[in-house]
C-alpha cells in the first residue's frame, strides 16, 4: 500500500481523473481508493459518504473555474459571457462534468471574491443587488442546462467517435447507449419526423454545432437580462 498522505483535496482530485474514465455511474470509493492504492476505508475519514465527496468534487471544479476565469469586464454584459463561457469550458474538461457539478453543496467560501468581482459590474451598471443576482443565476442556470444536455447527447454527431455506430436504431430508447453516442442519424430523424416539418427541421440547430448553440443561447439570455432586469428595463422595477 501507499505511504502517500491522503487528504481531501487528494482523493476530490483522483476522483475527477476517476470521473473521465468510468463517468459518473461508474464512481465509487472503491475505485478511488484502487487508484490511490489505499483501502476504501481509508477515504471515509475525509468523506463520509459519496455525496460529500461530490460536494468537493464540485467545489475543486469550481476553484478552477474561478483561476482560469478572466477578470471582470466593467461591462456587466461582456463579463457575464465571458464568466459563463470559462464555466462550460471547465465542466466539458470532465465527463459528466455538469452532472457532478448541479445541485452540489460547495465546501469553502473560495469562490465568494471572484462572484462578488462579477456582481459588482451589475450593481455599479444600476441594477439593484437582486436584479445582480437573477441575472448571474439565470445565465449560470442556462449554462449548466446545456452542458447537462449536451454531454448527455455524447460527442457531436458532425464527428462521432470511430468505434461508435453512425446509424442509431429507429427507436433510440432501444439502445441508450446509441442515444448517448450522440452519432444521430438526422436524415433518418426527419424522416421519422415527415409529418412534423419544424420538428424535423430542428435537428440540425438541436445536434449540430454546439459551440455555436451555446453562444446563440447566451446572446439570447444575455439579451434578455438586459431587456428585463437592466436599469430602466421594463420588469427591473420589481426586481
Amino acid at each position: 500500500m501507499t505511504t502517500t498522505r491522503l487528504d481531501r483535496g487528494l482523493v476530490a482530485r483522483t476522483a475527477l481523473d476517476v470521473l473521465n474514465e468510468v463517468g459518473l455511474d461508474g464512481l465509487s470509493l472503491r475505485a478511488i481508493a484502487g487508484r490511490l492504492d489505499v483501502k476504501a476505508p481509508a477515504l471515509y475519514w475525509h468523506f463520509k459518504d459519496k455525496q460529500a465527496l461530490l460536494d468537493e468534487m464540485a467545489t475543486e471544479i469550481l476553484r478552477r473555474v474561478t483561476a482560469a476565469a478572466p477578470a471582470p469586464d466593467p461591462d456587466w454584459r461582456v463579463g457575464l459571457a465571458h464568466s459563463m463561457r470559462a464555466l462550460r469550458a471547465e465542466l466539458l474538461r470532465y465527463r459528466d462534468g455538469a452532472k457532478v457539478y448541479s445541485g452540489t453543496h460547495f465546501t469553502d467560501t473560495a469562490y465568494g471574491a471572484s462572484m462578488d468581482a462579477y456582481l459588482r459590474t451589475f450593481t455599479d451598471a444600476g441594477f439593484t443587488t437582486r436584479a445582480a443576482a437573477r441575472a448571474w443565476f439565470t445565465a449560470y442556470s442556462y449554462t449548466i442546462g446545456y452542458v447537462t444536455e449536451e454531454q448527455a447527447m455524447g460527442p457531436d454527431p458532425a464527428d462521432p467517435p470511430a468505434n461508435l455506430p453512425v446509424d442509431p436504431p429507429a427507436d433510440l430508447s432501444a439502445d441508450p447507449e446509441a442515444a448517448r453516442s450522440g452519432a444521430y442519424d438526422l436524415a433518418a430523424r426527419a424522416e421519422r419526423l415527415a409529418a412534423y416539418p419544424l420538428a424535423a427541421a430542428a435537428g440540425e440547430e438541436l445536434f449540430l454545432e454546439r459551440e455555436a448553440g451555446f453562444e446563440a443561447g447566451l446572446a439570447a439570455v444575455v439579451a434578455g437580462i438586459g431587456h428585463t432586469l437592466a436599469p430602466g428595463a421594463p420588469g427591473a422595477s420589481g426586481v
